[in-house]
């Protein structure tokens, strides 16, 4: 295997990685009463309550106020179905840097800019929702982990650009 394929293979491996996981990460999104109940029971079954008091006060307060917003307001929900079908939506725009990596590496870096995004929403915004800052701290590691495999994809488009390859070359391998 020639190196411009080996480059584009990690890539579009890489890309096939992040994407699931975007995609993943969206859908749960989706059914977001019924994972609470399941995260809470499962929880409580591991003995959390005795171990981890912050977290499961933590996973019941939310638990309590999905389930109120459900109950009462269940239009509020329809904010999390619209977060889960942008995450599906930024996931397809992935399909550009696949099929052409050196041509769509902005897409890439739109990517690493949104996940570094997640780091002053998580600190500005945590605090004004009352959210807890070790909570906020595992939302800030959605964008630093999702900065590493586009980071790693950057890379190797750089060294893709750099043998000069065509982009209609490497469309058409796609």
């Amino acid at each position: 295997m020639s190196e411009r394929a080996a480059l584009l293979k990690g890539i579009r491996v890489w890309l096939a990685f992040f994407v699931v996981c975007l995609a993943l990460s969206g859908a749960t999104a989706f059914p977001l009463v019924h994972e609470l109940r399941w995260t809470e029971s499962a929880l409580r079954a591991m003995s959390a309550p005795d171990h981890l008091p912050g977290l499961m006060a933590w996973i019941t307060r939310v638990r309590e106020g999905l389930d109120t917003a459900d109950t009462d307001y269940p239009f509020v929900l329809y904010g999390t179905d619209w977060l889960a079908f942008a995450h599906l939506v930024i996931a397809v725009a992935f399909y550009g840097p696949y099929r052409d990596p050196v041509r769509n590496i902005w897409v890439v870096e739109f990517g690493m800019i949104a996940c570094a995004g997640i780091i002053p929403l998580a600190l500005i915004c945590g605090p004004v929702r009352g959210i807890p800052f070790w909570w906020s701290l595992i939302d800030m590691s959605f964008g630093v982990f999702g900065i590493v495999p586009l980071y790693v994809v950057r890379e190797k488009i750089k060294r893709l650009e750099a043998y000069g390859t065509p982009a209609s070359a490497v469309a058409s391998t796609a």
